[in-house]
């Protein structure tokens, strides 16, 4: 015991001493967690390969230290409750617009009765709603029943006057539904064991037999689909610029290669390709009304592209047999997770059927580490990066698809399972370290 706590606080105060070294060498603050904001600006160290895995190593252990330190039953009743509560108040906080004081004195601090009257709520449960975030650093409550921003908070702040946001119906409900529905779904024996998309957490939360996507295309639920399109955008802005060109060395293929981004939306992820690999043919294949929404937003951003061939939109399902039968590179970007794996077999061996021997496969996706340490080095116990949002989208992905988030061994085996062999897994963004390229060739 006393060994394990004494060499976790020598990993914490190694990094550190690492985090600020780097940090200082290369000019990088370091972020203040009592800034009453957030500005993207204050992650820019994260973009330090060194700095940010040092800031990882260091929150894994720190998390490490103190699941070691607490009391078992205290970290169960946290497990157990935490997350609705927590949930549950951010969603009120985000619905309350708290975080939009933070242009005014709520930068230095604002009392819980001038909030709540700015608010609509009742200052008492207020308070408490507020101490629960502050207790897990979010909000600080700098006097008695007096509360400001801090960074963390500040992620909330969107800009907008509180009346505008009051005018727009903001509700998180869905995967806390999903959430509740859960346990049913999982135990039932008529469910346990489903892997369609029609038998769910949620179909059963939403007390429907329509898959996530035809539900949200209902047009009662207009509301709910505009908002998941603006999660997807606010996701995607996350995602950094000229991803695709980490994900694999295209020095490697041939000059005049021909690339299929399979099922690519409008084509975010691979048209920059074109620009910079003019010789290039990136043929972008999604349903057929969302490949003409890429033609038509493209032939106005990139005309000449598109007017010659080199930039082209298909529609077709993936599900269906891949119509091109000379790529030499497939892209398969956060497809995957989105749909079981008996879906995933069939969006596999299609490509695989039509591959030529030299035919690479690209597969862009989140990588979840497992949580057992390796014998010989406790230190891969700390694979993570001291947050769990891969695992919270893994049984997201769970909820909605009755699909997942793959380890390493899961990829390997389903892409063996294809007719592809996995040559290499890498990652393509610090900052974002479960997000991986997986490169595959015919086996």
């Amino acid at each position: 015991m006393a060994q394990t706590i004494s060499q976790l606080a020598g990993i914490i105060a190694g990094a550190i001493s690492d985090l600020t070294t780097v940090c200082h060498e290369n000019k990088l603050e370091l972020p203040d967690l009592y800034n009453p904001s957030f500005t993207p600006e204050s992650e820019a160290f994260r973009a330090n390969a060194s700095a940010s895995e040092s800031a990882k190593l260091a929150a894994a252990a720190c998390l490490q230290l103190a699941a070691t330190l607490m009391r078992p039953t205290d970290i169960v009743y946290q497990l157990a409750t935490g997350v609705c509560h927590g949930f549950s108040f951010v969603c009120i906080s985000l619905r309350a617009q708290l975080w939009d004081q933070s242009n005014q004195i709520f930068q230095q601090g604002m009392h819980v009765n001038d909030i709540a009257s700015k608010c609509g709520l009742e200052a008492a449960k207020l308070a408490r709603i507020m101490r629960y975030l502050a207790v897990h650093h979010c909000y600080r409550e700098v006097e008695p029943d007096v509360f400001a921003n801090n960074r963390v908070s500040g992620a909330f702040d969107t800009g907008k006057d509180i009346e505008k946001l009051i005018a727009e119906n903001f509700s998180v409900d869905v995967d806390l539904k999903c959430s509740a529905a859960s346990g049913d779904v999982l135990i039932d024996p008529k469910t346990a064991h489903a892997s369609d998309l029609t038998t769910t957490a949620f179909t059963r939360a939403m007390n429907t037999d329509l898959t996530y996507w035809d539900f949200h295309s209902l047009p009662e639920q207009e509301d709910r689909a505009r908002k998941f399109g603006f999660a997807m955008q606010g996701i995607a802005a996350m995602q950094p610029a000229g991803m695709i060109f980490k994900a694999l060395d295209w020095a490697s293929v041939p000059s005049t290669a021909k690339i299929v981004d399979v099922g690519g939306g409008i084509g975010t992820a691979t048209t920059p390709l074109v620009q910079k690999y003019p010789n290039f043919t990136v043929i972008v294949q999604d349903l057929p009304h969302v490949a003409e929404e890429g033609k038509k937003f493209y032939t106005t951003k990139m005309p000449e592209a598109v007017a010659s061939g080199q930039l082209q939109f298909q529609g077709h399902s993936f599900l269906n047999k891949q119509p091109i039968k000379d790529a030499d590179v497939f892209v398969v970007k956060q497809v995957l997770h989105n749909w079981p794996d008996v879906y995933n077999s069939t969006i596999l061996k299609n490509l695989r059927e039509v591959a030529k021997p030299d035919t690479k496969l690209i597969i862009i996706d989140n990588v979840i580490p497992y949580a057992c340490r390796l014998p010989s080095d406790a230190v891969n116990n700390l694979e993570g990066d001291g947050i769990d949002h891969g695992y919270t989208l893994d049984v997201t992905m769970m909820f909605y698809f009755n699909a997942q988030e793959h380890t390493i061994l899961q990829f390997q085996q389903l892409l063996a399972n294809t007719g592809w062999r996995l040559t290499k897994c890498q990652a393509i963004d610090g900052k974002r370290n479960l997000l991986r390229s997986l490169i595959a060739v015919p086996a």
